[in-house]
């Protein structure tokens, strides 16, 4: 069943559980999801990335997004993740999402904080929610995880956050505090702190992005801190990956639905395996 993101995350804090946020650019993404939340019963977040564009157009994906969700047998927001403009946020919003993401991290805090109170305006006029992010992770939606020279600059400044939804407005914040988009080339070293600092000064729904590669005991640990909505992709689409090359080193011809089915099973277990963490089932 469509639901809105307030719906969900409702769910994690009532149950002191996270959401998982998935992002789906592809078919087979959405049913691996969906499925493995139906087979636990738990709510669960789809998501296009606008990175992603280039391999799912909006216009494409949307409509199946939203369809696949109405049909759920379990809560299913559907979520616009690291929108970059304004004009995006509004395609995705006249597609039906529920929630969208806009992602004004980089730009200086003046600029997210008018940027973001803009699209809240927007999208709550037309019963939509909306998450904004303060910090920035080291890399880019769909890049690999890398190092920086001072990750700590990135990090949320838990002292700018009542300020910022007080000028916002937004339903979920997003914070940083070590996770990385991507695949890790080392192994991501996470201030918790910064999670505590920041759950001391609100009660809104807090979110994790980067959460592939992080282990299980890290994902009880941000969730026990407050992270209510867990962000993951990378992970489960290198599963698929990895199940579509195991198929061709095996086989040099076949079908491609064989071969999508691999991939759509691969993902599935992944993100069953996950959603099971999240709901400390």
């Amino acid at each position: 069943m469509l639901a809105t993101l307030k719906e969900v995350l409702s769910y994690a804090q009532k149950g002191k559980t996270a959401i998982g946020s998935f992002n789906t650019p592809n078919s087979e993404g959405i049913w691996a999801v969906l499925d493995a939340a139906e087979k636990l019963n738990v709510p669960v977040i789809i998501a296009h990335a606008q990175c992603h564009e280039y391999a799912a157009p909006l216009d494409k994906v949307a409509p199946l997004m939203v369809a696949a969700a109405k049909s759920a047998k379990v809560p299913v927001c559907v979520h616009l993740d690291h929108g970059e403009d304004f004009d995006y946020c509004k395609r995705a919003i006249a597609h039906g999402f529920t929630s969208v993401m806009i992602d004004y991290s980089t730009l200086p805090y003046e600029e997210n904080a008018a940027g973001t109170a803009e699209v809240v305006r927007y999208a709550h006029a037309r019963g939509v929610d909306v998450e904004a992010e303060l910090g920035a992770l080291p890399a880019r939606e769909g890049g690999v995880g890398e190092t920086v020279a001072d990750p700590a600059a990135l990090y949320t400044k838990p002292e700018l956050v009542p300020a910022f939804l007080a000028r916002t407005g937004t339903d979920a914040l997003a914070i940083a505090f070590g996770t990385a988009h991507g695949i890790y080339k080392t192994k991501p070293v996470l201030n918790m702190d910064i999670i505590t600092k920041v759950r001391e000064k609100t009660e809104i729904p807090l979110v994790m992005h980067g959460g592939s590669g992080i282990s299980h005991e890290e994902y009880r640990e941000v969730i026990r801190r407050g992270i209510n909505k867990i962000n993951y992709y990378s992970y489960m689409s290198y599963a698929g990956y990895a199940a579509a090359k195991a198929r061709t080193e095996q086989e040099s011809t076949g079908f491609y639905h064989d071969l999508a089915l691999d991939v759509e099973r691969a993902m599935y277990e992944n993100a069953l395996a996950t959603l099971k963490v999240f709901a400390g089932k």
